[in-house]
């Protein structure tokens, strides 16, 4: 079957249009404000090895899609870490211990964030302790370890390792460094969400002639959503249509802005999309997405192995992208929606749009990364 056809047939589950749409700078900026955003830039753009991630162009992919472009956000190499998280958890472990070496981090994982966490705490010459699900595979358990963290399985999903990750940092006093918030415990996860806005920082100066008219953001718990929702308030002069995206197993921003509040969903099967597979929304993205997001949109796990393919064989790109599982669903839902000639009307998808996505992730997980690479 050849690209053409393949791709022609891609769908997505559910679209949802966000009635309670509106875009309000101040209100955004207050919840994660200039301040912060701005030192969070300041303090990481000081760290060894920092340099700006590329932003890749899909021209293949816009050729065939009548786009004008396809931007990708390519956060494969981030320090070395092979993903986007590298940026949150780690700055957020330099604020919280402000030079103090003798307090304990610890933290609940999908692998990601406890690897940022991880890499943190042994530049700091901190103990580390990380809750990880069964779900999480011991690739990422070990890349963990390589950093001198503890990793400690907990039976379950990840709801089940926070738990214990709160239950066990009580008991012995350690400093939870988590990116989901809760009821008094919104500091640390707004920390997170500023160090993920570096993102956007950096986008803002490699976009400099042409203007964002779309972007496509992936979520779990919605740190990353709501970080780059603040990033745009902080950094572009425009506003593009902003779409969220999610596992069809686990739409709870969906669920959560169709409802007008807070929604927990029952996770009955774990997404490939790991580190999406997420039964609520936290409390600080949702203060910034209910309002700023103009449509959400779910995707299955159907299409994940193709697209890992295409951007390692550069059928999007001139050159080969290595984009793990969570760097799919933005491809694939931008394929969906444009193969859907009412809805591709109805958000404006067309020859001069401008779409930005995101490469969250490279080969993070790389036992599953050529698992799937190589599936037929």
């Amino acid at each position: 079957m050849s690209f053409d056809s393949e791709v022609s047939n891609w769908k997505y589950s559910t679209f949802f249009e966000n009635k309670n749409h509106r875009f309000d700078k101040k209100d955004i900026l207050k919840i994660l404000p200039k301040d912060d955003i701005d030192e969070a830039y300041n303090v990481i753009s000081g760290w060894d090895n920092y340099s700006s991630t590329p932003l890749r162009s899909l021209n293949k992919l816009s050729t065939k899609l009548n786009l004008n472009k396809i931007f990708y956000k390519d956060e494969s190499k981030r320090f070395n870490l092979k993903s986007f998280k590298a940026l949150g958890g780690a700055y957020a472990v330099e604020k919280v211990s402000k030079g103090n070496k003798n307090i304990t981090i610890s933290t609940a994982t999908a692998g990601n964030h406890g690897r940022s966490v991880a890499w943190g705490s042994q530049k700091l010459g901190l103990k580390c302790k990380i809750f990880i699900s069964e779900h999480v595979s011991e690739s990422r358990a070990k890349v963990m370890r390589s950093f001198g963290a503890d990793v400690i399985r907990v039976k379950g999903n990840y709801d089940n390792s926070l738990n214990e990750c709160v239950k066990q940092s009580e008991k012995n006093n350690w400093q939870i460094v988590q990116d989901v918030a809760w009821p008094n415990y919104k500091l640390v996860p707004k920390l997170t969400m500023a160090g993920y806005s570096v993102m956007m920082k950096e986008i803002s100066n490699q976009i400099t002639n042409q203007k964002i008219s779309h972007v496509i953001l992936q979520a779990g718990v919605g740190g990353m959503a709501a970080a780059m929702v603040a990033g745009i308030a902080r950094y572009l002069d425009h506003v593009p249509k902003i779409i969220v995206v999610e596992p069809e197993s686990a739409a709870c921003v969906l669920e959560s802005i169709k409802a007008g509040q807070i929604e927990k969903i029952s996770i009955e099967k774990e997404s490939i999309m790991g580190g999406m597979s997420c039964g609520e929304v936290s409390l600080i993205p949702w203060e910034i997405l209910k309002n700023s997001v103009n449509y959400c949109v779910t995707v299955s796990d159907d299409h994940i192995s193709k697209t890992i393919k295409f951007l390692a064989n550069n059928q999007f790109a001139d050159e080969k992208l290595i984009g793990g599982e969570c760097s799919t669903p933005g491809i694939i839902s931008l394929i969906a929606l444009t193969n859907d000639n009412a809805i591709k009307n109805k958000i404006n998808l067309e020859e001069n749009s401008n779409i930005l996505l995101f490469g969250c992730e490279g080969d993070a997980d790389e036992e599953l990364y050529q698992k799937l690479l190589n599936s037929n």
